[in-house]
């Protein structure tokens, strides 16, 4: 396959001549840091084969989009062709125009060091090498396979950054570095990060259940200051075993039938993981909701939010119309946290979640302020 030239193309569509990024998204293959991946379907996830497709191959690798690589505990290297496999996506090639967004924020000027954390397919990585150069880049992941097969493509493509299998969110990191630029998202900013971050270093990462990029520089007390940035960008969440914990079925077939409490709000049924604002304000307030949406067979809009506490909540609006039902059940009434955050929007045109200041406490407490509001995580 010639690549070079869907590589430029790409460049072209996420970055521009003249920019930092430009020729290193030209000059990475990313096809061949991904040669299988899988796609949805109605049974599962179905597992495409690279080399036996150039087309195909050429255009998934370099279109902006997410490539799945992983899905529960099966690397799309292991799966069976033409065999499903179910499960939540746990490793990904992350969409090229975020990856490059979050290394923009990261500040990478020739000399620093990188901690890309969560090295997945190794294409953040390579394009960090592109900048900076390998002796400066390292990478880390969880799982010692992604970590494994990561090292052996980049150094098929001429890449030899130093590798490493490691838990970002557990353990001493293994060096000191002048920028840490995550590609996983963080619950809250971890102590390790803060230690092995230089004086007037740099981190970026997003945070977990949000939308949010968060950009801060050490403090000298060893914490760090910054502020939520106005792009937008989420990536899946930490996971200390194989894959994440399984998904509430079972508190969903109660909320698809109960009745619990019965009310009705003026708002339409809103898909809240596809509005960033609302859904990172919820995250940040009601952490760990489980959304789910549909249609029902006479066209009215359907979502679930459910949490492991055992709240619940159901809303459907019916065709034509613009008020919702709302049952709710459990020790919590999650659609009135949904409803608050949607009435503070209308009042005042916006949330104050992007834009917001940034304060990082030595152990990593992290404190969000803006116009008089204010979570700590």
């Amino acid at each position: 396959m010639d690549w070079t030239p869907h590589a430029a193309a790409l460049a072209d569509r996420i970055t521009y001549p003249g920019s930092s990024w430009w020729v290193p998204v030209r000059q990475t293959p990313r096809h061949l840091l991904v040669e299988r991946w899988y796609t949805p379907g109605p049974r599962g996830w179905t597992v495409l084969d690279g080399p036996s497709d150039d087309e195909a191959w050429a255009a998934a690798a370099y279109a902006d989009t997410t490539l799945v690589t992983r899905v529960g505990a099966v690397h799309a290297d292991h799966a069976e062709a033409g065999r499903p496999v179910t499960g939540q996506p746990t490793s990904s090639s992350t969409l090229p125009s975020l990856v490059v967004t979050m290394l923009r924020h990261g500040r990478l000027t020739p000399g620093v060091r990188l901690l890309d954390v969560a090295t997945g397919s190794g294409y953040s990585t390579a394009l960090a090498c592109r900048r900076l150069g390998d002796d400066l880049v390292t990478t880390l992941d969880i799982d010692p396979y992604l970590v494994d097969a990561a090292a052996q493509r980049l150094d098929r493509i001429g890449l030899h950054p130093t590798v490493v299998t490691a838990d970002a969110d557990g353990e001493e990191l293994p060096g000191v570095y002048d920028r840490i630029v995550s590609m996983v998202s963080m619950p809250r900013i971890p102590a390790a990060w803060l230690a092995a971050l230089a004086p007037g270093g740099r981190l970026v990462t997003t945070l977990t259940g949000t939308g949010l990029i968060i950009t801060a520089d050490k403090t000298d007390d060893g914490g760090a200051t910054g502020r939520v940035e106005w792009d937008r960008g989420a990536f899946m969440t930490t996971r200390t075993g194989d894959d994440y914990p399984p998904a509430l079925d079972d508190l969903f077939a109660t909320a698809s039938t109960a009745e619990g409490e019965v009310s009705v709000s003026p708002f339409p049924v809103l898909d809240v993981m596809q509005a960033w604002e609302a859904w990172s304000m919820l995250s940040l307030t009601a952490p760990g909701i489980e959304h789910r949406n549909g249609t029902t067979g006479d066209g009215s809009r359907m979502t679930w939010m459910l949490h492991s506490d055992g709240s619940w909540a159901r809303a459907h609006t019916a065709p034509g119309e613009h008020t919702t039902t709302v049952h709710q059940g459990g020790p919590r009434r999650l659609y009135e946290h949904l409803e608050q955050i949607r009435w503070q929007w209308l009042k005042h045109g916006e949330l104050p979640v992007y834009g917001a200041q940034a304060t990082i406490t030595p152990d990593g407490t992290t404190t969000l302020s803006r116009d008089g509001w204010a979570v700590t995580l």
